[in-house]
C-alpha cells in the first residue's frame, strides 16, 4: 500500500487533500483510480487510511477510513552526525539509516574529512538529502519525515549533541566490549540518543577526547573496523534491536 506525506492543514475531518508532485505520481505514474486506497502520513506519526475519492489536475482528494496511531516510530530518538563521507555514500547513509528507524541526521566536517562543501554546494546538498529522506521514509512505512540538516562544524556538532540524553562514539581504538554492552543497555524509552561516526579517516584522538568533554560516551563496534557508511548503521541495528516495542 503507497503511502504519502501531508500538511496537517491538508487533512480535515473526514478527507484528506493531495497536492503538489504526489498528484502526478498517483495519477500517471501509479496510475491509481477512484476507491484506491492509500495511507497518509501528517508527519506527527498519525497514520490514515484513505480512500481516493476524486482526481483533479491540482489536487487528490481521498476519504478517511482510518486512523491509526503511534506504530511505526521507535521509543528513542536517534540523531546520527555523520562526519561527510567522499562520493555518493552519504546518501546510502541516509537511505539506511532512515529505514532502521534514525529521527534526524546531522552531516559534520571533521578534521579528516576529504569532502569540502561550499555554501551554494551545501544548499544543494541538503536539498538532494531531505528527498531521499523522504522517499526512504515513505518506503519503510515511517509516520515523519526525518529531517537532515545542512552540514555543520564539528564544534558545532558538539554543541547540538549537549541536548541528547545519551551519545555514543564508536572509535576504533576503543576496546572492552562489555564496557560497551554497559552503555547502551543505559538507554530507555524517551531518551534522545545520539552516533558520532567519522568520515573514512576516523576521528582524531584529539576529538574523541573533545567529543568525551561534552558527555560522549566511547565505545567499540568489535575486533572489526567499519566503514564509516557502516557503522552508524551498526549501531543504529542494535538500537533498533533493543528498543523496538
Amino acid at each position: 500500500m503507497y503511502r504519502f506525506f501531508v500538511k496537517p492543514e491538508q487533512i480535515g475531518q473526514a478527507s484528506v487533500t493531495i497536492t503538489g508532485k504526489d498528484v502526478n505520481h498517483i495519477k500517471n505514474v501509479l496510475r491509481m483510480k477512484i476507491g484506491d486506497t492509500i495511507l497518509i502520513s501528517d508527519g506527527s506519526d498519525r497514520e490514515y487510511v484513505c480512500s481516493i475519492c476524486r482526481m483533479g489536475d491540482e489536487n487528490v482528494v481521498a476519504d478517511i477510513r482510518d486512523i491509526n496511531g503511534q506504530t511505526r516510530e521507535l521509543p528513542i530518538q536517534v540523531t546520527l552526525f555523520q562526519a561527510l563521507p567522499k562520493g555518493d555514500k552519504m546518501e546510502m547513509v541516509i537511505q539506511k539509516m532512515i529505514e532502521l528507524g534514525a529521527y534526524e541526521i546531522v552531516p559534520m566536517s571533521t578534521k579528516r574529512c576529504v569532502v569540502k562543501l561550499d555554501e551554494k554546494k551545501a544548499v544543494s546538498k541538503t536539498k538532494r538529502w531531505n528527498a531521499i529522506a523522504e522517499s526512504a521514509a515513505k518506503q519503510s512505512k515511517r509516520g515523519i519525515i526525518p529531517k537532515v540538516s545542512e552540514p555543520v562544524t564539528y564544534g558545532q556538532a558538539l554543541e547540538l549533541a549537549k541536548e541528547m540524553d545519551m551519545l555514543l562514539i564508536p572509535y576504533e581504538e576503543a576496546e572492552n566490549m562489555e564496557r560497551t554492552r554497559q552503555v547502551i543497555s543505559q538507554i530507555r524509552p524517551g531518551m534522545r540518543v545520539g552516533i558520532m561516526v567519522g568520515s573514512e579517516g576516523g576521528f582524531t584522538r584529539e576529538e574523541v577526547e573533545l567529543a568525551k568533554e561534552y558527555g560522549a560516551k566511547e565505545i567499540t563496534l568489535g575486533k572489526r573496523i567499519l566503514r564509516t557508511e557502516t557503522a552508524g548503521m551498526a549501531v543504529m541495528a542494535v538500537l533498533m534491536y533493543l528498543m523496538e516495542e
